[in-house]
């Protein structure tokens, strides 16, 4: 029932998001944002995922931050835009060529990459991202690069770190078990609490690319469940 119900709420949106298309991305951002809520809402009343966030007073609203966080399930891209103020995934641009979905994903302006690209990719993150930032919007970069399986670390990679030296964006690290109730390529959703985790801002005035990495495995494997 929640595939059947995702699949032809996401048909409606993207036809009817044509009609915004050349609105402010502010507002076709909030008209996305509408529907997110709405999966969200199928999946707690649907498919009995609830979530719990832990540490959101430490964020600085007032500030556009940046999020380096786990990658387990489909999950955390529809409730992050729930959790956090505005913001933009890192993402391959190949999801922007998917029927519908891509079409609404575009919507949101996301910084959207060729991942085969090498160190073309990491310079549009980096240029892309501080864009983003310094207009406030806030960004949203999966460090092990991919959706990883529930209790399992992949490796971190440098992208986010260097973003965050570059702009010296107060940075939060993001933990969460998503994938135990919708686990990365699965048709199958077990009912369940995903746990959020967000630690205090980082400041990595003094830490290097290495030490915000290192902080950033550590938060993950102390997460881990």
């Amino acid at each position: 029932m929640f595939i059947i119900l995702q699949t032809l709420s996401v048909i409606v949106v993207s036809l009817v998001g044509f009609l915004f298309w050349f609105a402010p991305d502010k507002f076709k951002y909030a008209y996305l944002k509408i529907w997110v809520g709405f999966v969200v809402f199928l999946l707690q009343v649907i498919c009995g995922v609830k979530y719990k966030i832990h540490g959101q007073k430490n964020l600085n609203l007032t500030q556009a931050g940046l999020i380096l966080s786990r990658h387990e399930s489909a999950w955390e891209t529809f409730a992050f835009q729930i959790i956090f103020p505005r913001l933009a995934f890192v993402l391959k641009k190949e999801l922007l060529n998917i029927p519908f979905f891509g079409w609404g994903l575009r919507m949101t302006s996301p910084i959207a990459i060729d991942r085969g690209a090498g160190r073309k990719a990491l310079k549009q993150v980096l240029d892309k991202g501080a864009n983003k930032l310094a207009n406030g919007s806030w960004v949203v970069i999966f460090p092990e690069g991919t959706r990883m399986p529930a209790r399992k670390l992949g490796k971190i990679n440098s992208g986010g770190a260097m973003l965050a030296k570059k702009t010296a964006a107060k940075t939060y690290l993001v933990a969460h078990n998503a994938g135990s109730c919708w686990p990365s390529n699965s048709w199958i959703i077990k009912p369940g609490k995903v746990d959020v985790f967000i630690s205090e801002p980082i400041d990595v005035a003094n830490m290097d690319v290495a030490e915000i990495n290192k902080l950033t495995e550590q938060w993950f494997i102390q997460h881990l469940s």
